[in-house]
């Protein structure tokens, strides 16, 4: 597999990457027999790409299958190292893997930094996942090491959030549970407690992991776990011995980040658990100091209460009554409840109740951390009557040897009593606005007794397949003579604006020919118009309003096209409704105008256009929020900058006639009175359906009417074919269509999670303020 460097070798080399990219097998063939030995494996000069590098790439299976034919070794390597199987690994292609795999591709192999395949296969998809497990299937190393020193199943938990069923089958195939960064010194246990992913955490220890150890930093799983606020987490890592109390390099407790982050369930938690109330951190901040700095009173008060408990307890003669070795045994004790309930079945008498030396066996067997005269202290504090021996239920709820606030159901969210307190005041009645859709009666049905009429026909281009395609259309209408051989297919009827949605003009236009009017809403009030300026498809907005769609219809909230276009972030439809007639400021039901809608997607370029119009930015909804005040809450500073210029380009008022406060506020009387006096009879309107009342050939009127129009006298030789092939978009027509929306979209687009403007700013802001909160 050596690099071809001679001119040669390169030319042939780069023939049979064309070839393969061309699916030209028979070249393919022709190459491999004729040119250089081993030529099937060699790699072109530049990135050491083989053909097989290729075909793995592309997913194309097929392609994969005929190169392993030819003899192509299925562990050639490029210049990164990089086999076939990592490159299909890394994009996801379990069939290229799956078919690679049969092939014995050594799954052993590690790159030019040290990573195997399952380093390529840490993507949080579910093909990922299938790569993960066909990989481990046939032999690769769950415990393989970088030469930096990371540990692949330690990479898997830096991501363990995402990937969760990736490290959980790490640890079912044996990944060792302290795998450990050793540039770091951060382990697996580290990782997975800092994103939160509690199954993991609970893996690692069950298989061993070393819960105190410790990064370069002097920050172990504890600290990670109450930065995030992760409270099931630290409870987990104190019942398998996590010290609560250690001090990083920076001289932060746990404590200190439960502080940090105004977590006080952990503050109270993690402070009852051993940690030093009192120690400062290199910025002389004690965990209290760091919480009221924050602006978090729940933490500073639940830290305040454990300093007084401590400076009670420190003083001489006073004896603690909640011990840490008995707090780690409650919390032990309900996370191996399912376990120990096993095992107390065997000594129960039946009721429940264990004697108290069977109670101290069965523990002094499944744990090591506490001592028999310990475990024998906490029977008889079960055991008040003698003989009465130990209830398993009160054993688990810890009330019987641990203060009320130290149990672990003393955290959590408090359960109100019934009957207790003052009844709160009635508030004022508001009624909640529906979710509302027009009944199927408001729509008059077909009558041939069809669906309503917002359900139209699909046109579909019926053909036959073997001969004409949309690259080989028929070259005349009696060239296709398929109808004569191919039965019609039954009619498929499809709400108009899925339609819409999918772009389907010659359905609509199939429809609006057969009499359904353009301004056809649906069940949801929404036109398809509407529904094109929501999804950003400018070709089907074009044409509807060449059919003439109303472009100020509104919806059940009052919504324009105009609105969703604004909200969709789509400025080149914009423009053509605001040049098609659409109101600049036309108002929801809650006084929202288009540019509230522009700004709330963050779209600068279709908000400094309304501005540029003329769009009022005073006028304020229901709420009394103004287009600034909308800025602020959705948008980023170029759109709050860009309004501020414009209020500070309004004309002063006169000095007799000063403006005391806010911005002028424009308010509408008329649109609110209209909007009050809406009747359900507008709300449910549905425009009138003509049907044209077809004549039947043999009917006495219909021939008396040729005779009189002359048509008996004519002779038409007119050949009529029964059905004429609708012209449909390429093959290179479509994907230029899916190029352009690329264009327009993002090359988001082409994948499921892809989210219009409005959602994509909703979205970052949550996420930025989650991050905040870390």
């Amino acid at each position: 597999m050596a690099l071809a460097d001679k001119r040669l070798e390169n030319l042939q080399i780069y023939r049979v990457l064309q070839c393969v990219r061309n699916k030209d097998k028979k070249q393919i063939e022709k190459l491999i027999k004729l040119g250089y030995p081993e030529l099937i494996n060699f790699t072109e000069p530049i990135d050491g790409l083989s053909a097989l590098h290729l075909a793995s790439v592309s997913n194309d299976i097929d392609m994969v299958s005929f190169l392993l034919g030819l003899g192509a070794h299925p562990d050639v390597q490029d210049r990164k190292g990089c086999t076939p199987t990592m490159r299909a690994a890394e994009l996801g292609h379990e069939l290229s893997m799956e078919i690679l795999a049969k092939a014995k591709a050594d799954m052993t192999i590690v790159d030019n930094e040290g990573k195997g395949v399952l380093f390529y296969c840490i993507l949080p998809t579910k093909r990922h996942y299938r790569c993960t497990l066909i990989a481990l299937d046939h032999g690769a190393d769950v415990n393989n090491i970088t030469y930096e020193g990371k540990p692949v199943f330690l990479k898997a938990c830096e991501e363990a959030h995402d990937v969760k069923d990736i490290c959980l089958t790490f640890l079912e195939k044996g990944a060792n549970p302290n795998a450990i960064n050793s540039s770091t010194g951060r382990t697996a246990l580290m990782e997975a407690s800092r994103e939160g992913v509690l199954e993991i955490v609970r893996g690692i220890l069950e298989r061993g992991g070393e819960v105190n150890a410790f990064d370069n930093d002097r920050h172990h799983a504890a600290h990670f776990a109450a930065k995030g606020g992760f409270f099931d987490i630290l409870k987990l890592l104190f019942a398998y011995g996590g010290d609560m109390g250690l001090i990083g390099m920076n001289g932060n407790t746990p404590l200190h980040y439960a502080a940090m982050g105004g977590f006080a369930d952990c503050c109270k938690y993690i402070a009852q658990r051993g940690c030093d109330l009192k120690w400062k951190n290199l910025e002389h901040k004690t965990p209290r100091a760091v919480a009221k700095d924050g602006g978090f009173k729940a933490a500073s008060k639940e830290i305040r209460r454990a300093e007084r408990t401590v400076a009670k307890l420190a003083k001489p003669g006073v004896k603690n009554p909640n011990p840490l070795w008995a707090l780690r045994l409650h919390d032990w004790s309900v996370e191996h409840e399912a376990f120990l309930r096993e095992a107390f079945t065997f000594v129960d008498r039946g009721d429940g109740v264990v004697s108290k030396d069977d109670f101290v066996v069965v523990l002094e067997e499944r744990q090591d951390f506490a001592t028999p005269e310990q475990l024998l202290s906490i029977a008889q504090m079960h055991d008040k009557s003698r003989g009465g021996g130990v209830n398993i239920n009160e054993f688990f709820k810890g009330n019987r040897y641990l203060g009320k606030s130290y149990v672990l159901g003393s955290f959590g969210p408090k359960k109100k009593r019934k009957g207790l307190g003052k009844k709160p005041k009635k508030g004022k009645f508001v009624l909640p606005l529906p979710i509302c859709t027009i009944p199927e009666n408001a729509f008059p049905r077909r009558t041939d007794g069809g669906p309503p009429y917002y359900m139209i026909e699909t046109y579909q281009n019926v053909t036959d397949c073997s001969r004409f395609n949309r690259d080989h259309p028929p070259e005349h209408p009696i060239q296709d003579d398929s109808e004569w051989y191919i039965d019609e297919p039954r009619k498929v009827f499809a709400n108009i604006n899925f339609i819409t949605k999918a772009g389907d003009l010659a359905s609509l236009k199939k429809a609006f020919e057969a009499g359904i009017p353009v301004d056809m809403k649906d069940s949801s009030y929404k036109t398809p118009l509407m529904t094109a300026c929501a999804n950003g498809n400018l070709d089907v907005v074009k044409f509807l309003l060449e059919k003439g769609a109303n472009v100020n219809a509104t919806d059940n909230f009052l919504w324009t096209p105009l609105h969703f276009a604004c909200h969709a972030g789509q400025q080149d439809i914009v423009e053509l409704l605001v040049k098609s007639g659409a109101v600049i400021d036309a108002m929801s039901i809650n006084n929202s105008t288009p540019l509230s809608r522009a700004i709330e997607s963050c779209r600068l370029d279709t908000v400094k256009y309304l501005l540029d119009i003329g769009a009022k930015f005073q006028i304020e909804n229901r709420k009394g929020h103004a287009a600034m005040d909308v800025a602020r809450a959705y948008a980023d500073y170029r759109i709050i900058d860009m309004i501020k210029e414009k209020i500070d380009n309004l004309p002063k008022p006169i000095d007799n006639q000063k403006l005391k406060g806010k911005l002028p506020k424009l308010k509408s009387e008329s649109t609110d009175a209209k909007k009050e006096e809406e009747t359900l009879s507008s709300i449910y309107a549905v425009p009138a359906i003509t049907e044209e009342k077809k004549l039947h050939k043999d009917n006495v009127v219909y021939l008396n009417s040729l005779i009189t129009s002359g048509y008996t006298k004519k002779v038409d030789i007119t050949f009529i074919p029964h059905r004429i092939w609708s012209p449909e978009a390429t093959t290179a027509e479509l994907i230029r269509k899916r190029e352009l929306r690329r264009e327009r979209f993002t090359y988001e687009v082409d994948f499921e999670d892809f989210m219009m403007p409005f959602q994509k700013n909703i979205m970052e802001k949550a996420q930025a303020l989650e991050a905040s909160l870390k």
